[in-house]
């Protein structure tokens, strides 16, 4: 999907390194000079076998953080991990909803699964853990408002906090009215609101007559610190 950035794009200093690295290179520093992660695929991609893989794991070299998906244990702890094993295992899924509501810090909700966007009559995807929970967008709706955060040297693609607003309302019979208010209220209280670009995504989901008095409301009452 063109404008995409996959979690594997490399930096310069990482091109450079692996340019650089000896034919002999150590499996560790083949990991190094992919940011400490990588894929199953990738890793045989590099040259590396499983059985390298399996031994790496059984000697305390690497973590499997997912299926498929190996970190170098020395790593620091990952900041994120339910957020950053989603996006590795699924990118070009977007985070949505009430996960994406708790990125943004407008909600007192926990999310007790990672809620992804997908593109309407895709596959739905699919994990032990952490559980995930999946909704089709239109394209147009998939396409929105789309941020890309480096977690942990991973890039998640999340919807910015306007659009998970809307999308809120779109799925509001789902998530509860009560969540949805409460993200719009602390949205009021703790950012810019801009109630312009709201009304934008609320188009573009098209929940603008439903959205549309709530904004207005909001807009014109005093923020509560």
């Amino acid at each position: 999907m063109a404008g995409e950035i996959r979690h594997n794009v490399l930096t310069y200093s990482q091109m450079r390194a692996i340019c650089l690295m000896p034919k002999t290179a150590r499996p560790e520093e083949v990991f190094r000079a992919h940011g400490g992660q990588l894929r199953m695929s990738e890793a045989l991609g590099q040259g590396l076998s499983r059985y390298t893989l399996y031994a790496l794991k059984d000697r305390g070299v690497i973590e499997q953080i997912s299926r498929g998906v190996y970190r170098l244990a020395d790593l620091p702890p990952i900041g994120n991990p339910d957020l950053v094993t989603v996006s590795l295992r699924f990118p070009h899924a977007v985070i949505c909803l009430v996960s994406a509501l708790s990125w943004h810090g407008i909600t007192t909700q926990i999310p007790h699964a990672v809620s992804l966007a997908i593109p309407r009559d895709s596959r739905s995807p699919s994990l032990d853990y952490p559980p995930v929970l999946a909704h089709q967008f239109s394209e147009a709706s998939f396409k929105a408002g789309i941020e890309h955060h480096d977690i942990d040297g991973v890039q998640v693609r999340i919807y910015d906090a306007e659009k998970s607003i809307a999308d809120c309302f779109k799925f509001r019979n789902r998530i509860g009215m009560d969540v949805v208010l409460e993200a719009l209220q602390l949205y009021r209280q703790r950012m810019k609101f801009d109630s312009g670009k709201l009304l934008k995504y609320a188009k573009v989901c098209r929940v603008e007559n439903v959205m549309r008095p709530y904004v207005e409301a909001i807009a014109c009452s005093p923020a509560r610190f």
